[in-house]
């Protein structure tokens, strides 16, 4: 049996993004939980058609998630669960930490230092662990894309959760490249098309 093999891919591999989905767990929607994001089933309907996306392409998926020893995260209650829809497969990889960056596992920063350092960011919540996230790559000299559209922020103080995460998405924007979900999806076709 022969087989075909595309040496292009070998060549761009340390190119290719990996899709980190960051906080994909209950206690975002555990309303009326303290950490529950109220309005985020369009960031949810996102992060979906992202993932659908990076998995018929084969792209590489890494799902970081928080676990404490708190009444938050803590992983002997049902709000430390994945999302529905969204636990990682045998060929997904997850990280933990219990601090807001993903970089705060040691073995995430080491996987993406090694892996080129280009990756892909969605999930939960924006204004903490994404933008902590976005700015820990920056100075790691890692190349991250957000997708504000496939994230959500809290309200704080005075401010509500849609201007908070405009905020965040605007500083994001001094650390990274951020982009909408469509258009992620669209530049990655292309892409992989001219492949």
């Amino acid at each position: 049996m022969s087989a075909i093999i595309e040496l292009r891919a070998y060549s761009r591999s340390t190119t290719a993004p990996t899709l980190v989905f960051v906080d994909m767990q209950q206690e975002y929607l555990a309303a009326p939980r303290m950490l529950a994001i109220p309005h985020m089933s369009n960031a949810l309907a996102n992060c979906r058609a992202a993932l659908a996306h990076a998995r018929a392409l084969g792209i590489p998926v890494a799902f970081v998630r928080w676990i404490a020893r708190s009444p938050f995260f803590n992983p002997a209650t049902p709000f430390s669960r994945w999302i529905d829809g969204f636990e990682p497969t045998g060929g997904d990889m997850v990280f933990e930490r219990d601090r807001p960056s993903c970089y705060a596992s040691k073995l995430f920063a080491d996987v993406m230092t090694q892996g080129g350092g280009n990756f892909v960011l969605a999930g939960f919540a924006g204004e903490v662990a994404c933008l902590s996230t976005v700015i820990d790559a920056f100075h790691r000299d890692h190349s991250v894309t957000y997708l504000a559209d496939a994230s959500a922020s809290h309200a704080l103080g005075d401010f509500v959760a849609s201007e908070v995460h405009q905020m965040v998405t605007r500083v994001a924007g001094l650390y990274g490249t951020v982009v909408d979900t469509q258009a992620w999806l669209t530049h990655h076709q292309t892409r992989q098309a001219a492949v």
